[in-house]
């Protein structure tokens, strides 16, 4: 499939429609400026998406906010495995917290995801060292989790990385807003 030639208005347009939808969904304006897109987020997503290519959320919460008529008619699909029985098991034993070990359980699908990231600071944190030791390609990341425990500095991390991304600068964010970011990609998919 090739790359879809996107004019620059086009592209942000298509990123203030992702802003809109977030300020609609949590009636705050403050995400008029601090979303923040990557080169060719918009774009390099909606291929994605296209594709087919799945997408990773933190919370069940999260994966319950993504439109599944919308996810269907790209033959996509959504996970979370934060309540599996495995990654409680893993995190017990390994002494980490279930968003880290549900990281490494979506890197094991073998399969270049999308991450839409909306509670846990340390998925994202995980998705940095993931990624950063070549172990997973995100198609993107949507860095929105809400908190005040190392929520900026794992936001920061992700600004840092050579991938696609949509990051909720600051401490706010939430599941919400992450399942608004994916409903207004996949509603122009």
């Amino acid at each position: 499939m090739e790359l879809e030639q996107v004019l620059p208005k086009e592209i942000e347009r298509r990123s203030f429609e992702i802003i809109a939808r977030v300020i609609h969904a949590t009636a705050d304006f403050d995400y008029a400026d601090n979303l923040v897109f990557s080169d060719s987020a918009v774009p390099l997503a909606l291929r994605a998406l296209r594709e087919g290519t799945p997408i990773v959320t933190d919370t069940n919460m999260g994966k319950a906010g993504i439109n599944k008529t919308a996810l269907k008619k790209v033959k996509s699909e959504v996970y979370c495995f934060m309540a599996d029985e495995d990654v409680a098991r893993i995190a017990g034993e390994q002494g980490i917290t279930r968003a880290r070990a549900s990281m490494d359980k979506a890197a094991s699908l073998g399969k270049d995801c999308i991450f839409a990231i909306g509670n846990a600071p340390t998925a994202l944190i995980r998705l940095y060292e993931l990624i950063r030791a070549g172990q997973i390609h995100p198609r993107l990341i949507i860095a929105a989790p809400v908190g005040f425990v190392n929520v900026v500095q794992a936001k920061e991390r992700i600004l840092s990385l050579d991938v696609p991304y949509i990051v909720a600068k600051g401490r706010k964010g939430g599941s919400t807003v992450a399942a608004a970011i994916c409903n207004a990609l996949l509603y122009e998919a």
